[in-house]
């Protein structure tokens, strides 16, 4: 919701079949209802494609089988409680339970950064983060002023 205030689209990928089980009805209905948002359910992440920037992402969907190709200058991501972070592989450095390592543990100079430069992970999908969303509000207002500056660097 917070999103569609400022994009032009918002695509929100679901790896299951609705988000009764893990969302109220009232946000979902609110969602469902903002005609800036595009739910997509049975779908998932497949690549991301770009150089020094984002510009589109493969999107699979489970039940069709079918990958298409979306243009894209931003992905964030929610990962639940189990990340599905294997689609990072090989991008950013993770641990063993599939996290995102960030500051000291990837090399990276700053507590939100990746092994990869201008790619920053905030709260659930960091490694060793405590779960709680007042944190994640927090990370990721500060992370917003990090990928401005170096998108803008």
């Amino acid at each position: 919701m917070f999103l569609s205030r400022s994009a032009n689209h918002v695509c929100l990928l679901v790896r299951g079949t609705s988000l009764a089980s893990s969302m109220s009805s009232y946000l979902s209905s609110r969602l469902e209802a903002d005609l800036k948002i595009t739910i997509e359910y049975c779908s998932a992440v497949r690549a991301l494609h770009g150089g020094e920037r984002l510009d589109a992402v493969t999107i699979h969907n489970s039940q069709s089988g079918a990958d298409y190709t979306l243009s894209a200058c931003a992905l964030f991501t929610m990962v639940g409680t189990q990340p599905n972070t294997a689609w990072l592989s090989g991008l950013v450095k993770l641990d063993p339970q599939g996290y995102v390592e960030t500051g000291e543990s990837a090399s990276a100079d700053s507590p939100d950064a990746t092994s990869q430069p201008g790619i920053f992970a905030v709260r659930d999908v960091r490694s060793g983060s405590v779960k709680r969303v007042a944190s994640a509000v927090g990370e990721g207002s500060v992370v917003i002023s990090k990928l401005w500056s170096y998108m803008n660097g």
